[in-house]
């Protein structure tokens, strides 16, 4: 059992990390028994905890060492754990005088974390305080330059670290369905279904100059392939027979992705209204991001999607910042999915402190905005679907992985080949720590002009190899919204095992929970869990 002491304007904070490290734990009252103690700096309570872990800057300087190093205020003070980068976004103290490595800040070497014994416990020190980071990171989410960087996660395997090299074992639910290696879901915002619609505007002089001239210029930099300028060509000189109905408009075959995607979840967002930009940070948005379409036009394609198992939500306008108009357009296109979820990606992104609370007060069960126009990463440190710390029941889909974020000039500008190790990399993260690789194909990525097909059906063909769920984002949803219900009933400790009983809420239809033991010293043994049924490990 692990005992919390906190201040109580972080107790919230403290709950939702918990949900995320699903470990037996409460907050610690006088006469707890407890194998590890976690403490917010100030004062330790006299504990017989074998492990006491006090984090924050304002930590107590052990008595007979020297004055430690005033804390450190920067937009990222960068420490190294393991060869991994580890942002830390408040205030951190180092330690001068400890001789561990095994936590430095990367720029002076100084220690972060000091260790003492006593009387047969350890003593753990952390210049900077976890919960401050984790409430950081909830809510206003890491800054582009350390989107790579899972540091949440990373601050959960550096804590069960901690506690395995202190000889205890560990439980844990982690965010790992039983019988797959981690969890993919597949989105598609739907923003130009009709090339049709678009006549001597923006987007199609955008999609003509990017056919030609762009693809042109792709190719003469070694960029692209001489089969992709062929292709954008023919589609330039099919623009005016597709506007005469001559010609098929190839941008309307988006739920082509459900045949790509066959046995796995499809999701598409889908804008509610045609023709309206909707609100900005600074008043209306500029007349570009307004849709050619609304989802009467594409009525038959959604149905369809609907009927081959595929998920359809919301594409919003101005749900993230009014709460009426988020009513208005969840009514326009949503309805639940079969795990009664709702789900909401706003169109560009928008977003801000309170939209969670917006969105929920809307009708919204879940959102998917939580990422980056400009990037690819862990805007939130993790991938596991969270609980926003302004909301109640509405549980938040962080994206990792945007098309335009890697494709686009503006933004990444790899190329495929590029941007193969860039998404490798985040999907053996997420392999690693569990949580939802959850990706953005825009509908008109696999047709010209844009031709992004060819990274994205070698990443498809990736996720059934590595043996990833990849259910629809409701679905995802509705998994982690049962592992968050799920509460250790009884734990039963002999000396090579432990019988375990949790409850849980019911998951119809759902991948089994994984129990997992983490055993001393290091290495782990899981199992499935059945709700309500004891389960044996040994260690």
């Amino acid at each position: 059992m692990i005992g919390v002491l906190c201040p109580p304007a972080h107790a919230k904070v403290v709950e939702e990390f918990f949900e995320l490290f699903k470990t037996p734990w409460e907050f610690f009252h006088a006469g707890g028994e407890y194998a590890v103690l976690l403490c917010s700096g100030g004062n330790i309570p006299q504990s017989a905890a074998r492990l006491v872990i006090v984090h924050g800057p304002d930590v107590a300087s052990p008595e007979g060492s020297r004055p430690l190093s005033s804390p450190t205020k920067a937009p990222a003070l960068v420490l190294r754990w393991r060869e991994r980068r580890l942002p830390v976004y408040g205030a951190c103290r180092t330690f001068p005088t400890s001789q561990s490595r095994r936590l430095t800040e990367a720029s002076s070497g100084e220690a972060a974390i000091l260790f003492t014994e006593a009387s047969g416990s350890t003593t753990v020190r952390l210049g900077f305080d976890l919960f401050a980071e984790v409430e950081f990171l909830l809510t206003a989410g890491q800054p582009a330059e350390q989107a790579g960087v899972p540091v949440l996660d990373l601050h959960l395997a550096f804590l069960r670290e901690l506690i395995a090299d202190a000889a205890l074992p560990l439980l844990e639910i982690p965010p790992l369905p039983a019988g797959h290696d981690f969890i993919a879901c597949l989105t598609h915002d739907v923003d130009h279904p009709v090339l049709r619609n678009h006549w001597c505007d923006h987007t199609m002089f955008g999609f003509l100059h990017r056919a030609t001239v762009g693809t042109l210029l792709q190719v003469l930099k070694g960029r692209t392939t001489l089969g992709k300028l062929g292709r954008n060509l023919v589609a330039a000189f099919s623009l005016p027979f597709i506007h005469l109905g001559l010609a098929r408009d190839f941008w309307r075959d988006f739920h082509r992705y459900t045949e790509i995607e066959k046995g796995l979840g499809s999701t598409f967002f889908v804008l509610p209204f045609k023709h309206r930009p909707g609100q900005g940070k600074d008043g209306p948005s500029r007349p570009g991001r307004a849709a050619g379409y609304d989802i009467d036009d594409i009525r038959s394609e959604v149905e369809k999607i609907r009927a081959q198992g595929g998920e359809v939500g919301l594409h919003g306008i101005d749900a993230w910042c009014n709460v009426e108009q988020g009513c208005v357009e969840q009514q326009r296109v949503s309805q639940p999915d079969r795990h009664g979820e709702i789900g909401i990606r706003m169109h560009w992104l928008f977003f801000e402190q309170g939209s969670t609370a917006k969105l929920e007060q809307a009708g919204f069960t879940y959102d998917s905005t939580f990422g980056y126009n400009n990037t690819v990463g862990f805007r939130a440190g993790t991938a596991q679907v969270f609980r926003p710390l302004d909301t109640v029941r509405l549980l938040e889909l962080p994206l990792l992985v945007m098309d335009t974020s890697l494709f686009y000039p503006d933004y990444r500008n790899l190329s495929c080949t590029e941007a193969r190790p860039v998404v490798g990399g985040i999907m053996d993260d997420i392999a690693r720590f569990g949580g939802a690789f959850t990706v953005n194909w825009h509908d008109r990525s696999i047709f010209p002009e844009r031709l992004w097909d060819d990274f994205y059906l070698p990443f498809v063909a990736e996720l059934r190899r590595r043996r990833a769920w990849a259910p629809t984002a409701g679905t995802a949803v509705a998994w982690f919204r049962q592992r968050r219900s799920a509460a250790f009933e009884s734990v039963r400790w002999a000396k090579n095992e432990v019988r375990v009983k949790i409850s849980a809420a019911s998951g119809e239809g759902l991948p089994a929970l994984r129990l997992r033991l983490h055993r001393p010293g290091g290495g782990f043994v899981d199992a499935s869990l059945a709700p309500g049924v004891e389960t044996c490990l040994s260690f």
